[in-house]
């Protein structure tokens, strides 16, 4: 974390001169408080304790000074740590692929991006003030007091190993603790998150008590840590104070006797109680930082973690231009013998896949569920790296690409259909940042978005919440396509997003794909037939291996498999169509 403070040191050092400055006006007001008291008010002498007072206020007034101007500096840098390192934790989640995110998983990302380093920021602030305050305190009090009296320094100085002991058996408590409470933070941060996210599945299935049970549990789990800790920590205060009072006390008493025999004045004697205290607070200052360095700790390696997490999707160190490899005859996209399985799997989601799309061609992905389908299409974006074999765009494989250069070629609708929270506009212009007015309308036309977005009382400025959840299913799969219909890509890929709309939408949807894809690439993934039965090429998965590759014709003749899902499709749309036309009767 150190790097991060090297940019900040000129007000770190500021900050370190104006706290010894600080410390050096504080220290020196027992000094005056006795000469006043001995000199002042035992002598009687009115215009010496006039002059002693407007000493200690002109020191009073630099301490606030010096204390104001030493915590803007501190507080400068430390929020400057805290934003230099959000911002590298954010470019380095942003540089995650979806294997490194999983594997984090998106919750704890969020702490430690947000609380773990609220937690340094919070120790640095109290390093700076406090760690370089207290132990200048203690040692300027302990120094002065021993030119006030060396008997009472001796007293004080033997509950010095008291303390330390203290300090070592509370923090020994609390420190394995606090690893323990982030981690049911963690918990608690998904299990808000999956609450939220999923209030309609819950509220559908009545499964809100068994939700609000599971969040219930997982607050009574970090309370109970979070209790266990304060409680140690809310013991470290009372004793502290009880062993400082118990050294004023002795020092008091010790004190007092030898004012009676005539070896120590009364001033010099409150000098020595004033000393005492700074010197006791300073060491309840230090235990403090002793609380919060542990839980600091925790966080650093924690976003340590993150940090020097390597990312598996990196841009290689020589990328190849793809236009300037691309022919007339290469093929837009390339599976060659390609095989993949998720690193924390043992069974190959695909297996030896290998299939062209020619340039303009549009090839469909049709199979039951877990086929594969969706894994197929995340290879082409580079969202997973191969385990062997090779996916080439325009005859260059994908991983000797840069990965914006390969994306910008590609207009990607996933699976889920997702909405930012903004005005519909802006989510379109997500696929292209400066496009107009006229083209969003054109491709919500083109994605029959258009009439029920004119239908909102702001058209295509009205506003979507987070998630899309102020619109339907077929809404947010049709802005979705809209978003990548605007970009105008060389690639279109369409991951089975067309389940949620009825069949006379889906056909006026891709006759205008269709036209407006003329000349581009595509690849999509689908569960009808009807969707996909016009297309030059569908290629049939099962279990990961490719079971048949042709047209609707020939598969319907040769391929087992697209036989048994085309024919139990148009069965059941026979059927449906049977019982629409016996309820028809029968209400006429």
């Amino acid at each position: 974390m150190i790097k991060y403070l090297r940019p900040y040191i000129p007000m770190i050092a500021a900050a370190i001169v104006l706290v010894f400055l600080q410390c050096l006006t504080q220290l020196m007001l027992p000094d005056l408080m006795s000469k006043m008291v001995d000199n002042g008010i035992i002598g009687r002498d009115i215009d010496y304790i006039y002059k002693m007072g407007a000493y200690m206020l002109i020191l009073t007034l630099f301490t606030m000074v010096f204390s104001t101007a030493a915590n803007y500096f501190t507080s400068k840098s430390a929020s400057g740590f805290a934003q230099d390192l959000r911002k590298d934790m954010f470019e380095k989640i942003n540089s995650f692929s979806i294997k490194e995110v999983e594997k984090f998983g998106t919750s704890t990302l969020v702490t430690r991006t947000a609380n773990d380093v609220s937690q340094i920021q919070t120790v640095i602030m109290m390093m700076l003030r406090v760690v370089v305050l207290s132990p200048l305190m203690f040692l300027g009090s302990f120094l002065l007091m021993l030119q006030k009296d060396v008997s009472l320094s001796l007293v004080v100085l033997s509950f010095l190993p008291l303390i330390g002991l203290f300090l070592y058996l509370v923090t020994r408590k609390i420190i394995p603790n606090i690893k323990k409470m982030q981690d049911r933070l963690d918990h608690l941060s998904r299990t808000l998150r999956e609450r939220l996210t999923g209030v309609r599945v819950i509220r559908a299935f009545n499964k809100e008590e068994t939700a609000d049970r599971r969040y219930k549990e997982a607050n009574e789990d970090l309370t109970e840590i979070s209790l266990k800790v304060n409680k140690l920590a809310a013991f470290l205060f009372p004793g502290m104070m009880f062993l400082m009072n118990m050294a004023t006390l002795a020092v008091l008493w010790f004190g007092g006797r030898q004012i009676e025999s005539g070896d120590l004045s009364i001033g010099n004697l409150m000098a020595v109680i004033q000393y005492v205290t700074m010197i006791m607070m300073s060491a309840v200052m230090i235990s403090f930082v002793f609380l919060l360095i542990p839980r600091a700790q925790v966080s650093v390696r924690r976003i340590s973690e993150v940090l020097e997490t390597k990312t598996t999707i990196r841009d290689p160190q020589n990328p190849a231009d793809t236009d300037a490899s691309q022919t007339k005859d290469t093929p837009a996209i390339e599976f060659k013998n390609v095989s993949f399985k998720y690193s924390d799997s043992e069974q190959e989601i695909l297996k030896n896949i290998s299939f062209t799309v020619a340039p303009g061609e549009t090839v469909a992905v049709i199979g039951g569920t877990g086929s594969g389908k969706t894994t197929l299409v995340h290879l082409i974006p580079r969202f997973y790296d191969v385990c062997c074999g090779a996916v080439y765009v325009n005859g260059t494989d994908v991983r000797r690409i840069l990965q914006t250069d390969l994306r910008q070629k590609i207009g990607f609708v996933p699976q889920t259909a997702l909405l930012f929270s903004g005005t519909i506009a802006e989510n379109i212009r997500y696929g292209k940042e400066e496009a107009t007015e006229e083209e969003i309308l054109k491709a919500l036309e083109t994605a029959q978005a258009l009439d029920f977005v004119k239908e909102m009382e702001n058209g295509i400025h009205s506003y979507i919440s987070q998630g899309g959840t102020n619109v339907s299913g077929g809404q947010k799969q049709r802005l979705s396509i809209a978003r990548a219909v605007v970009k105008r890509p060389e690639i279109y890929i369409f991951d089975d997003n067309f389940s949620a709309l009825d069949y006379k939408t889906d056909a006026n949807l891709r006759q205008a794909l269709k036209s407006e894809m003329r000349g581009a690439s595509a690849i999509i993934v689908a569960q009808r037939v009807s969707t996909i039965q016009n297309v030059s090429k569908i290629i049939v998965l099962k279990d990961g291996e490719i079971v048949g590759i042709g047209t609707d014709a020939q598969l319907r003749q040769n391929c087992g498999v697209y036989k048994k899902i085309a024919e139990s499709q148009e069965s059941t749309k026979t059927q449906e169509t049977a019982e629409s036309q016996e309820n028809a009767e029968a209400v006429l």
